[in-house]
């Protein structure tokens, strides 16, 4: 009894109701008439789509900046680095690490200048991170149009100049991390190893850095700055380098996202985007000031899961296609209650 109440402690309830919530659903698909198989599958490439947009939410939580709330920052360098290399003609494996490439130093830069920002604002950087993610969406929305993009698998057939709102990346780079390792259970259940291989190698790559002399003044600077100070942390430096690795880890996460996705969407495509990664991490157990792997691994499985099983399932029982109306309710839902909970911890 004790070992139980432990479990439960340490984990919590909202997290163990969230997930007898999505077994109950598990169990309950084959009976009305969504394939189990299916339904994994797709759980299976939604988590690997968003649990590196997840993950960027770890470094900024550590070093005290709170939620990253700006993370269509780091967005918008990812698809630069996308269009680029779409512009470049690159296909497979080296198009995707080239879109990785040129999205690096341009995450370095904007993320740079946005840690300077939130440096400036101390205690205000979750809602100053809001504006700047909002504001830079809507800078890029002219942006895209006056670009000097001219690749017809872009840019407006009947203008010449201005680059679409989705661009297919299907004879580029589609899944050309997911394919690597990948194998087929079955007709409806396949395996994206190479997703999975790379989602863990940042994780793990995270996780060490966060035990190195740097981590650790980072974490440092994020509980407790004035012995941070006292030690002689520079803590702008840790909470700046903190901002650039998120950005960065944004602009990574948005191109794993499209490779399996199949598409780059611009305009207005990012503008919500940071809310399902704040949701999902604090789902997972983080709290403003605190977060780990775990919290990123079991934060995006519970999220997504949810969010892909909701809809496949009480669609299939009341019989009419309200999936999509179901799966906005779901994601609005688990958004305000993650919200909610930031409001009290700032409170």
């Amino acid at each position: 009894m004790k070992d139980i109440k432990n479990f439960i402690e340490d984990v919590g309830w909202p997290r163990i109701l969230i997930a007898l919530f999505l077994l109950s659903l598990f169990v309950l698909a084959p009976f009305v008439g969504v394939r189990l198989d299916a339904s994994i599958n797709d759980t299976l490439v939604r988590f690997g789509m968003n649990g590196v947009m997840v993950l960027a939410m770890v470094p900024m939580v550590q070093s005290g900046c709170g939620l990253n709330f700006g993370l269509p920052l780091g967005i918008i360098a990812g698809l630069l680095g996308a269009v680029t290399s779409v512009e470049l003609e690159v296909t497979g494996l080296p198009g995707i690490l080239t879109a990785m490439l040129i999205a690096t130093p341009i995450a370095v830069v904007l993320g740079w200048c946005y840690g300077l920002l939130l440096n400036k604002v101390k205690g205000s950087e979750m809602m100053i991170a809001t504006y700047v993610g909002f504001s830079s969406v809507a800078l890029m929305c002219i942006m895209w149009l006056v670009l000097p993009y001219k690749s017809p698998n872009m840019v407006w057939g009947y203008a010449g100049k201005g680059l679409r709102t989705t661009i297919s990346i299907e004879a580029f780079w589609q899944n050309a991390i997911s394919s690597i390792g990948a194998f087929r259970i079955n007709e409806f259940l396949a395996f994206p190893s190479g997703m999975f291989l790379f989602f863990l190698l940042l994780c793990a790559l995270m996780s060490l850095f966060m035990k190195t002399r740097t981590g650790t003044a980072m974490t440092i600077v994020g509980s407790n700055p004035d012995y941070a100070r006292a030690s002689g942390v520079n803590i702008d430096k840790m909470r700046t380098l903190s901002v650039i690795l998120s950005t960065w880890l944004g602009a990574i996460g948005i191109i794993m996202y499209e490779q399996c996705f199949g598409f780059v969407q611009l305009y207005m495509g990012p503008f919500y985007m940071a809310f399902p990664a704040v949701a999902a991490i604090l789902i997972g157990g983080a709290s403003v000031k605190k977060a780990n792997i775990v919290n990123v691994i079991v934060g995006t499985i519970l999220f997504q899961g949810i969010l892909t099983m909701t809809p496949s399932v009480i669609n299939s029982m009341i019989q009419t296609d309200m999936s999509e109306v179901i799966r906005i309710i779901v994601s609005n839902g688990m958004i305000l209650y993650a919200l909610t909970r930031v409001t009290k911890v700032r409170s």
